[in-house]
């Protein structure tokens, strides 16, 4: 064998090694975001119930994606019977990379979790078994907010009624099933600011919300807009294509909306009217504005201080292309 090939074998080796070594080091090490909270135990009372239930339903939408929603209907509410059960499934027809389905959160599905693991894993995404979950459930904002805040959701989710359900498992893609691991982080939770202070609560209830996640451009595995500008696409099953509104106060966005006309954008959803049932080549939306319609309109206009403190992005978008039929 020659010098060169000798040397090339030795690199590729080498190579070779680091690679199985930096894949074992994922595969063990990580995540590392440290042990649930010892002692931990969540003090329930019908007014941390009561508020758990409103930011599960309205502000934290666990419900919506722990539900199975019914997408013949505008804005896909949950499936009455569903809800906190578990099931709602997110694959390549969609866009996911991989196959995700949410698991059941009332206690028939949470009973072997301590409180907190509950805490660790709502603020952090890592499982009771040290293993990460998918961010499609918008962990990284849930550890930006105020523990007690997180406290009520388990409070509520303790509260259901059991239901069992049998759920698919998640199977993420490779190398997205590695990538999952290098993403949890340890919380970095803060205080929920007074309602007086209504831009700094706005941003809170956006950070609680994760409206980011939805309204901000995203191509191949990152985000490449401007926060909240608008641009992110979403594939529904049938190949038609949605894209986010741009939410800053721009002419293309929220500039010449009042804030009156954008409370009564959400209220008009309390109205069951408004979820109808679609005709093919109709919108559809992710967005689901029937649980949004529940939040306060003190909230809402918090928001909306919000939104229009921020920096104007310019971004038009065209918010739905149906599937054109062949």
């Amino acid at each position: 064998m020659s010098k060169f090939l000798k040397i090339l074998t030795l690199l590729v080796s080498f190579l070779v090694l680091l690679i199985i070594a930096g894949v074992l080091y994922i595969t063990i090490a990580l995540p590392n975001v440290g042990p649930p909270p010892e002692n931990y135990e969540v003090a329930s009372s019908p007014e941390k119930i009561a508020r758990g239930k409103y930011l599960a339903n309205h502000v934290m939408l666990c419900i919506d994606c722990h539900s199975q929603r019914d997408f013949s209907l505008f804005s896909a509410p949950p499936i009455p019977g569903t809800e906190a059960a578990g099931g709602e499934r997110f694959d390549h027809s969609m866009g996911f990379p991989g196959v995700f389905v949410s698991p059941n959160i009332t206690p028939a599905g949470i009973g072997e979790y301590s409180d907190g693991e509950l805490f660790r894993l709502i603020t952090t995404g890592v499982k009771k078994d040290g293993n990460p979950i998918f961010p499609v459930m918008p962990y990284p904002n849930y550890g930006k907010i105020d523990a007690e805040d997180i406290e009520s959701v388990i409070a509520y989710i303790r509260s259901l009624e059991p239901k069992s359900t049998k759920i698919e498992a998640s199977k993420p893609d490779f190398p997205v099933n590695l990538i999952m691991r290098t993403m949890p982080v340890k919380a970095g939770l803060t205080k929920r600011p007074p309602a007086s202070d209504a831009v700094a609560y706005g941003k809170y209830l956006v950070t609680a919300s994760a409206c980011a996640d939805c309204h901000t451009q995203f191509e191949n595995g990152s985000y490449t807009g401007k926060p909240l500008a608008g641009g992110r696409t979403f594939l529904f099953p049938d190949g038609s294509v949605l894209t986010s509104a741009n939410l800053t106060p721009h002419e293309t966005g929220l500039k010449n909306w009042s804030k009156a006309q954008f409370i009564e954008r959400f209220k008009m959803y309390e109205n069951p009217e408004h979820i109808r049932k679609l005709n093919p080549g109709e919108m559809q939306t992710i967005m689901p504005w029937a649980m949004y319609a529940g939040m306060t309109t003190t909230d809402l206009a918090a928001i909306f201080d919000y939104l229009q403190s921020l920096e104007p992005v310019e971004n038009t978008v065209i918010k739905f292309i149906a599937k054109e039929n062949s």
